[in-house]
């Protein structure tokens, strides 16, 4: 078995909460992450607070310098991520063409590396 990585980008920021653009979202991923459970391959999955919340890190000549908002400058929402664990690629692609965000936006899957004695 092998992990995979979903990360989430869309091509515009979430609907407002409330709204029925949003409900039929929030039906839409409550049935992809129900299938995923019931398959046994989710792991963990969880939308992120808006980029105004980020913070980004660095560490140079041993000083922590902090800046306000996300690393990378990208024109796409990065929204969210979902962890699984699954046979195979080909499984873990069949897995992300069920995510809501790959109907709008895109998924981007990432293989974890298996790090021995971690």
């Amino acid at each position: 078995m092998m992990k995979y990585l979903f990360l989430l980008y869309a091509d515009q920021p979430l609907p407002e909460p409330g709204t029925a653009e949003a409900r039929v979202l929030l039906d839409d991923w409550a049935r992809a992450k129900q299938a995923m459970a019931e398959a046994g391959v989710l792991i963990d999955c969880a939308p992120l607070q808006p980029v105004s919340a980020s913070t980004t890190v660095r560490v140079r000549d041993g000083e922590a310098l902090l800046t306000d908002g996300p690393a990378a400058e990208i024109k796409e929402v990065f929204g969210g991520f979902t962890l699984i664990e699954c046979a195979d690629l080909d499984d873990a692609l069949k897995w992300a063409a069920r995510i809501p965000t790959a109907h709008h936006g895109k998924v981007e899957v990432r293989p974890l590396l298996q790090v021995p004695g971690a």
